[in-house]
């Protein structure tokens, strides 16, 4: 990968470039840490007209109508509350967020794809339980040999994760642009000052 390995895995779309709006569940906690629960500043401006959310904070940016003038929220909180979902979806973003981006058997995080614990060929089945994340070099050394056979060790032990266990492997993750008014509602895995 050439860029950050953290933003190379989620989507960048250009309304989200430019003011950007964050967005809490009822309980004022982010839908998701990473990737980052945002709206484009003009779907946050519909739910605002639609009394969807409520407006916590806002840019200095004013949008305007021929009727109305209204300031770009960038802190929004839905009034109705979304229920996460209990169980995760088995994806290749949700298997490298498990194994923190990076390669199961040396550590490295560029160059990723995954790897079957016990190959295909030999019965091993795609699941959470038997894939993990791994470099192409390891990847290609392992092949369709065993563990054993191939003399490489995992790291840890791959599992099946549950929602708040990867929301809070997503807390780990910060992304490269946090504007000031989301600070106070969100929580990153950094030390406190004393």
């Amino acid at each position: 990968m050439d860029g950050d390995f953290r933003t190379d895995f989620t989507r960048d779309p250009v309304s989200l470039r430019n003011f950007p709006a964050l967005v809490l569940n009822a309980d004022y906690r982010p839908l998701s840490y990473y990737p980052l629960s945002l709206w484009p500043w003009q779907d946050a401006v519909k739910a605002v007209f639609l009394d969807r959310v409520d407006i916590l904070a806002e840019y200095d940016q004013i949008v305007r109508s021929q009727r109305l003038e209204i300031r770009v929220p960038s802190v929004v909180v839905l009034r109705d509350f979304v229920k996460p979902r209990k169980r995760v979806a088995f994806t290749r973003f949700n298997l490298f967020l498990r194994d923190e981006f990076s390669c199961q058997y040396c550590g490295a995080r560029n160059d990723l794809t995954f790897d079957h614990v016990v190959p295909r060929k030999l019965g091993g089945v795609t699941s959470w339980d038997n894939v993990v994340a791994a470099c192409a070099p390891c990847n290609l050394a392992k092949g369709s040999k065993t563990l054993r056979a191939s003399g490489m060790k995992l790291r840890k032990t791959p599992y099946r994760p549950d929602a708040e266990t990867l929301r809070n492997l997503g807390r780990r993750f910060p992304p490269n642009h946090l504007h000031e008014s989301w600070m106070d509602y969100l929580y990153w895995d950094t030390e406190l000052e004393a």
